[in-house]
This record gives C-alpha cells, sequence and structure tokens, in this order.
C-alpha cells in the first residue's frame, strides 16, 4: 500500500499531516449528486464523523512541526534524537492507524446496500469500531512529557479522544444487536480466519484488534470485490438463514438454488429519489435549514456555518469569493421540503413534523404554536432596519421565555444563527435583547448544540467583557447553561471566558456575581480550567467573597474553593492568600454547609502537606473539627475525622 511504513521507523509531523490532510479531502470526494444517486450514504454519518475526528489532529502535528524547527534552529541535536527515539513508536502506530483510517473511509464511502449483504454492512461497523478504538488508544498513549505541545491543543487531543471513546462504544452496542446465536460454530470460525479476530470478540464493546492491517486487503474503490469484506459478508449472510439448532454439516448453505430462492423470496421496496434540489452540496444529505450565501448557492446552514469558521471566504460549489458571509433563509425551498417529504410519507429533516418533535428518548413531544408568526419574526431579525430589527428580537426574547414549545419553534425556524449575529450589534437594546433570547432559548437541551454549531461562544464572551450589566449577567448565564455539557466546558474555557467572569465575580452586580460564581463553578470540575481560573485572579475574589461583611456569597466562594482545592497550583494560592485562618474561623461560626466545605478545603490542603497540617493545629483547629466530626453532617464528619486522624499521625512523628 502505498505510504505504508513498517513499524519503528520515524515519521515526520509532515509525513502524520500529509496523510492527514489527504484524509480531510476524503469527504469532499465524489460530492456530485450522481455520486450520491449511485451510492447509498449508508456510512456517510460515519464517514464524516471520522474525517471531522482525524483533521482536528492537523493542530497538534502543525504544532509539533513548529516545535522541531525551533529545535533544528538551535542545534539541539541531543534532545532532538533523544524526542524522535521516544516517538518511533507511537508515530509508526499512528501511521498505520491513519492508513486504515483511509482505506476503511474509501470501503464505506463506496459501499453499495443495494448489491451487498447486511453481513458486509456489519463488517464494516467492526472495521469503525477497530479504527476508532485504536486512535483513541495511541492518542491517550502520546509523549507529553517529551512533546512541549500548549494546553490549548492538549485540550482538543482531549476532545477528540472522548468523542473516538463515545464511537467506539456507539459501535460496540451496534455489533452487540447481533443475536449470540445468528453464527453457527464452524461459519464463526472461518469468519475469525477472515477478520483476524474471534466471533467472541465482535460482542465485547473494547474487544478490537491490535493490528489493523486486514484493512490493507480490502480495494479501495471496489466493495464488491474485496476479498475479505466480500467472504465475511456471505458468510453472515448465509448464516442468517441457519436456525440455531440446526446442524450445519447436514444444513443446504451450499446449495446454489437455495440461495437463489431465498434471495427471491425478499422483494426490495422501490428507492426513492431525492430531488438534488433538495439535497445540500456540501451534506449530500435532505436539507432541514436551507440558506443562501452571497453566490446565490443554497446549502444546509450547519454544513455551510462549518466551512465560514473554519476561515474559508469563497462558495463551496462556485469556488467564487463571497461579497459577504450573512446566511440568508431559503424559506421558499424549506417550504417545498417541508411538502415533498409529507406526499412521499418521509419523516422530515426539521425536527417539527405534524405539530410533534422527536425527543432524544425516541419518544415525540407535542408542540403547540404559531410557527408561521414566528419565522415571520425571524426574517424580520435580518431586517435592514434597526427599528425593525429590534422590534423583532424584544419578541422573539418574550416569546422564549414564555414555554419550550416557543424554543423548539423558534430555533426550528432558524433564530439561532441570527440571534448569534446580531450579539455584536452595536445597537445596545439589540444585543441585550439577543443575549437573552440565547439564554432562554438554551434552556431546552436540543438547541445547546445548535448554540454551539452557530459559534455563539466567542461573541458571548465578548458580551461578558463589553456589554450592559444585564447583558453580562445574561451572557454568564448563558455560559453556565451550555457548559452544562462536558465537551462544552473544554471549548468555553478555551475561549477566554474564565478571566471575564472572574471579572464579573470581582465587580459585577450581586446577581452577576451569582451568575459568574454559578458559571466558575461548572467549568471549574474539567481540570483544564482549573489552571485558568487560578491564573485570572479567583484565588483572591474567593477570599474576598468569604470575609466580606455582608457574607451573602460564602458558600458560593467555599463551593468553588472546595473543586480547585484539589489541584496544587490552587493549593499554593489560596496558602498563600492566608484562606486558612478564614477557613477555621468558618468551622466555629459557619453553617453546617459551610463548615462541611471548609473541613474538606482544610483535608485537600493538608494531604501530604506536613507544613499545613501544622498550621491548622497552630491555629486551633482540633478543637472545631472536633465537635464537626460529632454533630456536622455526615460528609462532614467524614471529612472532619479523616482531618483529625493527620493531625493526630503528626503529633507522632
Amino acid at each position: 500500500m502505498a505510504g505504508e511504513l513498517p513499524a519503528g521507523n520515524h515519521h515526520t509531523p509532515e509525513e502524520l499531516l500529509s496523510i492527514i490532510h489527504d484524509i480531510s479531502g476524503m469527504c469532499s470526494g465524489d460530492s456530485s449528486p450522481s455520486a450520491v444517486n449511485a451510492a447509498d450514504a449508508m456510512f456517510k454519518k460515519d464517514c464524516t464523523d471520522l474525517v471531522r475526528r482525524i483533521s482536528l489532529l492537523t493542530y497538534l502535528f502543525e504544532e509539533i512541526k513548529e516545535l522541531n524547527k525551533v529545535s533544528e534552529s538551535a542545534s539541539a541535536s541531543n534532545t532532538a534524537a533523544h524526542s524522535h527515539s521516544d516517538s518511533d513508536s507511537w508515530s509508526s502506530d499512528l501511521v498505520i492507524a491513519l492508513h486504515s483510517a483511509r482505506r476503511l473511509l474509501s470501503v464505506a464511502r463506496n459501499f453499495r446496500s443495494n448489491c451487498s449483504s447486511d453481513g458486509a454492512a456489519k463488517t464494516i461497523v467492526f472495521q469503525f469500531q477497530c479504527v476508532t478504538w485504536k486512535l483513541e488508544k495511541l492518542l491517550s498513549n502520546l509523549p507529553y512529557d517529551n512533546l512541549d505541545i500548549s494546553e490549548e491543543v492538549r485540550e482538543q487531543v482531549d476532545l477528540v479522544r472522548t468523542q473516538l471513546r463515545r464511537a467506539t462504544d456507539k459501535y460496540g452496542f451496534m455489533i452487540s444487536k447481533m443475536p449470540s446465536n445468528e453464527l453457527s460454530h464452524p461459519l464463526a470460525q472461518e469468519i475469525n480466519q477472515v477478520l483476524g479476530k474471534s466471533v467472541s470478540g465482535l460482542h465485547k464493546q473494547h474487544s478490537c484488534p491490535e493490528n489493523l492491517s486486514e484493512l490493507a486487503n480490502i480495494p479501495e474503490n471496489n466493495v464488491g470485490k474485496s476479498c475479505s469484506t466480500y467472504r465475511a459478508a456471505s458468510l453472515l449472510e448465509r448464516s442468517r438463514s441457519i436456525p440455531a439448532s440446526t446442524d450445519v454439516s447436514s444444513s443446504n448453505v451450499n446449495d446454489p438454488e437455495s440461495e437463489e430462492k431465498s434471495e427471491g423470496e425478499v422483494k426490495k421496496p422501490e428507492a426513492i429519489v431525492i430531488p438534488e434540489d433538495f439535497l445540500c452540496p456540501i451534506s449530500l444529505e435532505l436539507m432541514r435549514d436551507p440558506v443562501i450565501v452571497a453566490t446565490g448557492q443554497t446549502y444546509e446552514r450547519s454544513y455551510i456555518q462549518r466551512w465560514i469558521d473554519c476561515g474559508n471566504t469563497t462558495c463551496p460549489k462556485t469556488q467564487q469569493k463571497l461579497q459577504h458571509l450573512t446566511l440568508t433563509p431559503n424559506y421558499v425551498l424549506r417550504s417545498l421540503i417541508t411538502q415533498w417529504c409529507i406526499d412521499h410519507n418521509i419523516e422530515q429533516p426539521t425536527g417539527l413534523t405534524n405539530g410533534k418533535i422527536k425527543k432524544s428518548d425516541g419518544s415525540f413531544r407535542d408542540v403547540t404554536g404559531d410557527i408561521e408568526a414566528i419565522e415571520a419574526l425571524v426574517r424580520k431579525l435580518s431586517s435592514r432596519s434597526l427599528e425593525e430589527r429590534r422590534t423583532a428580537v424584544t419578541e422573539i426574547r418574550s416569546l422564549s421565555k414564555r414555554s419550550t414549545d416557543n424554543r423548539i419553534l423558534i430555533a426550528e425556524a432558524g433564530a439561532i444563527p441570527v440571534l448569534v449575529n446580531l450579539l455584536t450589534s452595536e445597537d445596545v437594546l439589540t444585543q441585550d435583547n439577543a443575549v437573552t433570547s440565547i439564554l432562554n432559548l438554551s434552556i431546552y437541551e436540543n438547541n445547546k448544540g445548535l448554540i454551539m454549531l452557530a459559534g455563539a461562544v466567542p461573541s458571548i464572551v465578548q458580551v461578558l467583557r463589553a456589554g450592559t450589566m444585564e447583558a453580562r449577567e445574561n451572557a454568564a448565564a448563558t455560559l453556565f447553561s451550555l457548559s452544562l455539557a462536558d465537551e462544552n466546558k473544554i471549548i468555553i474555557g478555551a475561549s477566554g471566558a474564565i478571566p471575564a467572569l472572574v471579572e464579573l465575580l470581582q465587580s459585577g452586580s450581586p446577581r452577576g456575581k451569582k451568575d459568574a460564581a454559578t458559571a466558575l463553578f461548572n467549568l471549574c470540575i474539567y481540570q483544564g480550567n482549573k489552571g485558568r481560573a487560578i491564573r485570572a485572579g479567583i484565588i483572591t475574589a474567593l477570599l474576598k467573597m468569604l470575609t466580606d461583611s455582608s457574607k451573602s456569597m460564602v458558600d458560593e466562594a467555599l463551593t468553588i474553593m472546595s473543586v480547585l482545592a484539589s489541584h496544587q497550583e490552587a493549593k499554593v494560592h489560596i496558602v498563600k492568600a492566608s484562606t486558612i485562618p478564614v477557613l477555621i474561623d468558618l468551622l466555629r461560626t459557619g453553617l453546617p454547609r459551610n463548615k462541611e466545605n471548609a473541613a474538606a478545603i482544610l483535608l485537600a490542603l493538608c494531604k501530604r502537606d506536613t507544613d499545613n497540617l501544622a498550621c491548622i493545629s497552630r491555629l486551633g483547629a482540633v478543637i472545631p473539627l472536633t465537635d464537626l466530626a460529632r454533630s456536622g453532617t455526615e460528609r462532614a464528619k467524614r471529612k472532619a475525622t479523616s482531618l483529625l486522624e493527620h493531625l493526630r499521625k503528626l503529633q507522632q512523628i
């Protein structure tokens, strides 16, 4: 295989980048409508997701490449030699895994379900599991100690790993749905020889082969002629018609007439051809929210938005330069697609169908409201008239506050990307109402992803820094709402939001401080954000809250500090800020929850630190800790008892 190198050879970042760039371009190949009509889109989402995840690794290897240049210019030959030696194994394995991914993508993109068996599909699903599992494992073993990678890029790699892990679990679940008695023992053995993996391993979520070289034998452009895929598919297909109790040796598995009869019994429904104008030129899928760009071409909003967010300023279809980046809803086409779906009894691409929306658990929710009136309001959000925009966004804010149904309908009408654009409006009233509308919309879980997809975070952070106090309060609340999803914690933390939140915590209104505290607590659950918060001066702000005479935010300050106290850098700052005496005083005088958190923070500070233990002993912590161990909350009792045990051990030294 071209470019396939044996393990043990060192591979430069340039080589890895070249493979990644090849893979990144695979989703744009065969993108003509004729190609879509010729081949099914059965694995289209799997291919798109895998390409997107691998493409994100570009930043990692570009950074390694730049660091190598600096190293070479400094003539650090010893360091470079050491780095190469350590990276030989992982870079070679990664090259093999990426080649396997590229070949699998080619196979999956050319898969034809009308001439392939269910077994072939299951084989490809298994191969997707193998590739994603291997990539996740390799990324978890990156030698960061020898690679001076920035924190931001590390977080991006962590995000890719998380997505790969979830994908592995998904494929494992899909494979495990195949009944265990579907394969008889002799057939299982033959499939084992084909796939290089025991069939029992197919039913385990994480049982993927270490060596992905079996993918190298699959021709890239013809699934039908693939030896391993075709044989496994044939075996799995034939085994479906064999009862579990039937003896394979006496069955008619190899009877061609029997096979022909079996195939003839199943009549495949005639495929419905989707009009070409209804397909997004980027995703080649039926459009849900069609929008028009400056060149007059129409795309699915989420895909063209991603294209623009990546820094592209040309029309993907015509390659003409976009004179502006405004995305105008194509309501006429959207209406035609909706009507076509109704006429052909197809679930509409919009989440809303006949007044119902499908929820994540598969059930349906009834949605009531005037969708036409809402669509008219959303159109006015893009009006050239400032007054008309103001009126429309004010009404959207009001509607989004009233009910979940309105939040669903407003998002379905395509309001979110337009509202995100209005966050940068120079008109204060428009900006205030836009950020509050997004906050209201984010309450509905499904809208969180749409808001992130619209690239809202940087604009929300800008409002948090420079908006009116009300806008800053609502921007902080929006960031909290969005950060409830774990992957969003990483994105928001890397956006510069934390210093702006710390500033609001220090100088905001009472409500603004509460909103900032809630957002910071949630963001700091992610380990990578703790250092950012500390460097932004959060410890000083928290100590001020603890010693404030009003005592209005003691509970919030202790809750955030208890999350930070496990971080080594935070421990140093907490001690330097003379926080220990304040915490001991709270053990004596605080409310039950305050005492509980104060004890938890002191325990975190004193673990493996005899200096801090000696300090709390000198400051008279033993008596309040003893009282807490007797009469505190259950958690407070555990923390106080553990801390007293540490103090007793210190006295015995």
